[in-house]
């Protein structure tokens, strides 16, 4: 994995005073003067742009801030004493830092202020009429992913609750689909009687002889047992951006690449495969078998066979495919059977 700085980009957080937002740096809400919580989340700004002044850069950079252990004052990453009561920041206690943050929300072009109604910019943080601060009904942002192997080790957001309400949906849902698929198909809805009119069968025998089978760019290791074997490896570079928290009121946009290879072979294998099909039909109950002559080098494939009977009803000529030979011998000619069908008027089922 290769990273590459992008830049810097400052946060906002929200008062949970007054639900103001605010620029990650200020360290006391701009509507109501209520000190930054330690606790409080940075999030990503709808408007944010990279930072180009060297020095702000830099602070960015430095790491989290620390809040001092005997005031609780911010203090910023590269000091040694509180701002405010002169303790010795050895005993503060470092921000959150290094977790990956999610794109900010997406804002609508006009916010109405819940103080006065005045409709305001999206952007807005306070209303320009009153004066109040823009409370926009969006979430939080949360953190979504630690960061790369270096970065301030922080605790992990929660997994979400699971949503059994949604599952059972979801799942009523497929057992309705289910549902409906096997009463119109699979479910009987009326029946009719049927004469066996005729019947019908086919056999199929399979011979077979090892053969050179040729396989061209398939993906992955070529088999154990193939030869002529030519491979080649193609090799893509995967970017991704993250803005990563820095603790401080900004974040640093990071490019990650990986580069993923993917390698594809062509080969020659021996394998066995059938060079003829010897068939056999009827119009009886009683289907065999071809006996086909096979030589050194060959064998017998896997046998298969297809069953027919046809039935004249008052709705007209039906067919019905018996699953086995056993079932297809019971079908005499001129035997009566009541046939039941689908709503599509398949049959789904016989009986005498």
């Amino acid at each position: 994995m290769q990273s590459k700085s992008k830049g810097v980009v400052q946060l906002e957080w929200v008062c949970p005073n007054c639900e103001g937002r605010n620029p990650g740096p200020v360290k006391t809400c701009a509507s109501c003067g209520a000190p930054q919580p330690e606790n409080v989340q940075f999030q990503r700004a709808s408007d944010e742009k990279l930072i180009t002044d060297d020095k702000v850069v830099a602070a960015a950079k430095a790491g989290a801030d620390i809040h001092c252990g005997f005031c609780g004052t911010r203090n910023p990453a590269t000091a040694e004493t509180c701002s405010q009561c002169g303790g010795d920041l050895k005993e503060g206690k470092a921000r959150q830092a290094g977790q990956v943050l999610q794109a900010a929300p997406t804002l609508p072009k006009v916010i109405a202020c819940t103080n006065c109604g005045t409709e305001n910019p999206g952007t807005a943080k306070t209303c320009s009429n009153c004066g109040a601060p823009i409370k926009v009904n969006v979430p939080a942002q949360k953190p979504v992913a630690a960061a790369r192997s270096g970065a301030t080790s922080a605790a992990q957001p929660k997994a979400k609750p699971f949503n059994w309400l949604i599952a059972g949906g979801i799942g009523a849902f497929l057992l309705a689909c289910c549902a409906a698929i096997f009463f119109m198909f699979m479910a009987p809805s009326r029946s009719v009687q049927g004469t066996v009119e005729s019947v019908y069968w086919k056999t199929s025998v399979p011979v077979q002889e090892v053969r050179a089978v040729n396989y061209s760019n398939e993906r992955g290791n070529p088999p154990s047992d193939a030869y002529n074997v030519s491979c080649q490896t193609d090799s893509q570079e995967i970017c991704e951006d993250k803005t990563i928290d820095k603790g401080n009121g900004y974040a640093e946009v990071v490019t990650e690449c990986r580069t993923e290879t993917e390698q594809y072979c062509s080969y020659t294998v021996d394998e066995w495969a059938t060079i003829q099909t010897y068939d056999l039909d009827g119009s009886n109950l009683n289907p065999v078998y071809a006996s086909p002559s096979v030589f050194s080098g060959q064998r017998l494939g896997s046998t298969s066979a297809s069953y027919q009977v046809n039935f004249s009803t008052a709705d007209g000529q039906m067919a019905y495919s018996p699953g086995s030979e056993s079932e297809f011998r019971q079908f005499q000619p001129g035997s009566q059977w009541n046939l039941k069908l689908n709503v599509v008027g398949s049959i789904v089922g016989v009986e005498r």
